[in-house]
């Protein structure tokens, strides 16, 4: 695929961290760009600054999720890249014991449930609407579109309270070779990025010593990813017409410890 001024892309969760640093390397190799963020303030400054179009998008409704791709579309025509980024998570153990009564909780049952809904769900929800989308459109060198989604590394090293967000996140590692097996007929390739430690601006919250920390877990480069190297391999996963079907692991060679 190729990315400049005749393509079109919409990111999810585009307003922040890894989504807009997608947004922004997307808009310098030329593609026009939607993005998509249920926060509002963050999106129209994100779109300022980018030149991109933002559309309020809530991934946990269907409706919301129509109309910010009928909003993307009326904007910038049909889009051939999707790049899901939308999502997140809580920590909280499995069952916990009250340290002064002794008495055992369990994991609320509606948070481990939005968790798995907002990664994997959400997710699902946008890839359908997109591949129904550029199903119709023609082909490009045998090729009608591609989609990059966004798991995590505690898809399969999920630490201590991440039982939610390591479901959620496995999910979107689950369904990648299936949607690619369902979509191929239709020239749609599909992949997922799984990052490990990086500088977001949620993670960048926590005090320096912890992020100095976490920095040197990782083997080599001992600090943690900067959401422009994981902006460049989405656009990878978008250009390169034979990865299909594929979760790659962006983490520095970390292996997450229990906590």
């Amino acid at each position: 695929m190729k990315i400049d001024a005749s393509l079109a892309a919409v990111v999810t969760g585009g307003a922040s961290g890894l989504g807009l640093a997608t947004v922004k390397a997307l808009r310098a190799a030329g593609a026009s760009v939607a993005i998509f963020d249920l926060n509002e303030e963050a999106g129209a400054k994100a779109a300022a600054e980018t030149g991109a179009t933002f559309a309020v998008c809530d991934v946990m409704s269907d409706d919301s999720v129509d109309a910010a791709f009928a909003t993307a579309r009326a904007a910038q025509g049909q889009e051939r890249a999707l790049i899901c980024c939308a999502g997140g998570g809580n920590a909280i153990s499995t069952i916990k014991r009250d340290k002064e009564t002794g008495a055992i909780t369990v994991f609320p049952t509606d948070k481990f449930e939005f968790v798995v809904k907002l990664n994997v769900v959400g997710t699902f929800r946008c890839v359908t609407r997109a591949a129904a989308g550029m199903a119709t459109l023609d082909a490009i060198d045998g090729e009608r579109g591609a989609i990059v989604n966004t798991a995590s590394a505690a898809a399969t090293d999920g630490q201590m309270g991440q039982a939610a967000y390591s479901a959620g996140k496995a999910g979107i590692v689950g369904i990648t070779l299936p949607i690619a097996r369902d979509l191929s007929r239709f020239g749609i390739r599909v992949n997922t990025i799984q990052p490990g430690l990086f500088a977001t601006p949620m993670m960048l919250r926590a005090p320096q010593p912890m992020l100095d920390r976490l920095g040197a877990m990782v083997p080599f480069p001992q600090r943690m990813g900067d959401p422009v190297e994981y902006a460049s391999l989405a656009l990878e996963l978008l250009r390169n017409t034979y990865l299909n079907g594929e979760t790659i692991r962006l983490d520095g060679a970390i292996r997450m410890q229990p906590r």
